[in-house]
């Protein structure tokens, strides 16, 4: 249901996904229980997904190029003559897995495993026979080689894996590293790495070719080991003591999904979504490399007893060379359900010389505390009890209109949302629940009254998922009030978590459709008025994910609309263009998301010229910091001198004179956050306005 129920899951898989070619000397076989388990997730897959499965030889063709990929995506390892006695299986996968015969899809791991193996004892070779720290060639590597051939002669591979190791030199060397101490991180790293491979089991291959199976058909489905079903159920009970971020695979590094609303890092304000952790380390001692590691045993890593500090070496999500990186320290602990509760503010906005109140109420998650609420006590906690708690706080301060702020609110309990909703609507339909039979479930608002019915909006990011998406939908569709920010993250399906013979499987079983008849799924939900950001659609959300589901309707049920705020959108979208236009954070979150853009569209090679690497690193520094400073000047904020010292200050400094003027800025928080909101205020003052000459027109 919720975006944190689904990533944390999602843990598992892409802990498969993150080992690139697990290998070992001995020839791996699968066992008996695997083979039962295989045969047991082939009739979920046939008789318990949500999508009408055709097990043909298609799937076969995409199941087999899915598990290459899983193998070898980047075309590193495998020669063209390696994959040839296995062709069979483009065909073949699907009977081979209802059969339960994993033989050939085990062998191709071991052949896998014997060149990885054999690349990296190559790698340590030319380490023990001396770097050569001279960049000075002409030389680019290729940074990403998906959809290349495969090589057809071993030399091929030598030259690539020549100018990788040379460039691994040159990452470490621009950042100040002596030779020596080139050479012992880049032995530390591939000795890492071939005793990880070395001690690889059935299991991982297993789980491998599970997660080619699985992904192959969506990407929330899939295969969760013994060990694996066990480290979800206590990331899900919530008495796991790490950090509080969802992490997933993204090639050879570790990357940042989200981070889970009132945990360690998001009040850390250190870490974002699409950051990629290079190493980690404890308190004290020395950072361990964690570039190709299995993901599992990243996550190892971070966690840790609650009080304890875990020091991460991040390379940002806008930095376009794995050179910038920067270490951060971040506290463990656990989440509690306070952490996690609504809170409200008020904003002050001075128009034509009078002052005016917006209520702002953030909402973290969808929550409610199950163990008291099914013990029957009239006082559990849920976020429908406290939102209502925060609208009567500001209703007695007197304000002209609530915001209500779903950002990065990734779900949580389906009933709040429902409830939730009937505090703004007077009885109804909520969201759409539908099945593999097609039976449509119907869940809705069945208390009489509102507790608020003044003029409404709501704010949401791509990190608005599942639950998220249902709210802002119903406001939408029942024209309860305005959605503006950013399109939402397309999570509108549902999965169930099934015991088999040996593991777990996750099964999409449903997926959710707006009472309009539109579903969330893929698509999300687009804002009446859209903010820009600096959150790549194309790297975070369902449209980014493999094989998610498609964008669908079924028919629309029978709902009253409160209002037409559509009619309202041309004169509401006009107003705010023109503050944007005077917005120093929007102009600079418009042309930093462009300007990222265009640098990831450029960096499809990287110089292994010192010189030549140096100068195209500090052009494109040179158009972030520029940018950055724009900002600043604007605000009358002390400029930068370097980019990276943007990160985590793009915020009102202390003491400013637009911090004394309004005590609402908070310094704390970073441009996009603040400036969504204030503007999302800004919007909702004008709506209250025209609905106010409205009614006044139609007296």
């Amino acid at each position: 249901m919720s975006l944190f129920a689904t990533l944390s899951r999602s843990v598992a898989f892409a802990v498969m996904l993150a080992v690139a070619s697990p290998a070992a000397l001995a020839q791996l076989e699968p066992t008996d229980e695997q083979r039962q388990a295989a045969v047991e997730i082939a009739d979920s897959l046939r008789y318990g997904h949500y999508a009408d499965i055709n097990f043909d030889e298609q799937w076969s063709a995409e199941a087999f190029q899915r598990y290459l990929d899983i193998l070898d995506g980047q075309r590193s390892y495998l020669l063209h003559r390696d994959i040839e006695p296995y062709r069979h299986l483009e065909r073949d996968m699907a009977q081979a897995l209802f059969d339960g015969d994993l033989d050939d899809a085990f062998a191709l791991y071991n052949r896998l495993s014997e060149r990885h193996t054999a690349r990296l004892e190559w790698l340590l070779e030319r380490l023990d026979e001396g770097l050569s720290f001279e960049f000075d060639s002409d030389e680019r590597l290729e940074v990403d080689r998906e959809e290349a051939p495969w090589a057809t002669r071993e030399s091929e591979l030598d030259e690539l894996w020549r100018k990788r190791l040379k460039n691994d030199a040159l990452t470490l060397a621009l950042t100040d590293q002596d030779d020596e101490q080139i050479e012992d991180n880049l032995r530390q790293r591939y000795e890492g790495q071939l005793s990880r491979l070395r001690q690889s089991e059935s299991e991982d291959v297993f789980g491998l070719i599970m997660a080619a199976v699985s992904s192959t058909i969506d990407p929330h489905t899939g295969y969760l080991s013994p060990r694996q079903s066990e480290s979800f159920d206590i990331q899900m009970s919530l008495s796991l003591e790490g950090i509080g971020a969802l992490l997933q695979a993204d090639s050879e590094y570790v990357k940042v999904s989200s981070l889970v609303p009132g945990g360690p890092a998001d009040r850390a304000g250190v870490l974002e979504p699409a950051d990629r952790i290079i190493a980690v380390g404890q308190e004290d001692g020395e950072m361990v490399n964690v570039v190709g590691m299995r993901l599992d045993n990243v996550v190892d890593l971070i966690r840790g007893p609650k009080g304890s500090v875990v020091r991460l070496d991040v390379v940002p999500a806008q930095a376009v060379d794995m050179t910038r990186s920067q270490i951060v320290e971040i506290t463990r602990d656990t989440v509690s359900l306070e952490d996690q509760a609504a809170s409200s503010e008020v904003i002050n906005i001075e128009r034509d010389g009078k002052p005016h109140r917006i209520g702002v109420i953030d909402i973290p998650t969808f929550y409610v505390d199950f163990d008291a609420w099914q013990a029957g006590e009239d006082e559990y906690r849920s976020t429908t009890r406290d939102v209502a708690r925060e609208i009567e706080n500001l209703k007695k301060e007197g304000v002209e209109g609530i915001v209500l702020d779903l950002r990065n609110n990734g779900g949580g309990a389906l009933q709040e949302a429902n409830s939730l909703i009937g505090l703004f609507i007077d009885r109804g339909p909520t969201v759409q629940v539908r099945d593999a039979q097609g039976r449509i479930q119907l869940y809705g608002d069945t208390e009489a009254g509102t507790v608020y019915d003044g003029p409404l909006t709501v704010l949401v990011n791509r990190l608005s998922a599942s639950a998220s998406e249902i709210f802002a939908g119903a406001i939408q569709d029942y024209g309860r009030g305005i959605v503006v920010g950013t399109p939402t993250f397309g999570k509108g399906t549902v999965q169930t978590l099934n015991d088999l013979s040996h593991g777990q499987i996750k099964l999409t079983r449903a997926k959710f459709y707006r009472i309009s008849g539109d579903s969330t799924q893929n698509r999300g939900v687009e804002p009446d008025i859209i903010f820009p950001s600096l959150i790549d659609p194309e790297r975070i959300g369902e449209s980014s994910l493999d094989n998610a589901l498609a964008w669908d309707t079924v028919q629309n049920v029978q709902y009253r609309r409160y209002g037409s705020p559509e009619n309202a959108l041309a004169a509401l979208s006009s107003q705010h263009e023109e503050r944007a236009k005077e917005n120093p954070n929007f102009r600079y979150l418009e042309r930093q998301s462009a300007l990222a853009r265009q640098l990831r569209e450029q960096h499809t090679s990287v110089s292994l010229n010192r010189d030549q690497r140096q100068r195209e690193l500090e052009a494109q520094e040179a158009e972030q910091l520029s940018l950055e400073n724009q900002r600043r000047r604007a605000l009358n904020l002390p400029e930068l001198e370097e980019w990276m010292d943007a990160r985590g200050d793009n915020s009102q400094s202390e003491g400013s004179e637009a911090d004394e003027a309004n005590e609402d800025d908070k310094e704390e928080d970073m441009p996009a956050d603040r400036a969504h909101v204030l503007e999302a205020a800004e919007i909702l003052l004008d709506y209250a306005h025209l609905q106010g000459t409205q009614r006044m027109a139609k007296r």
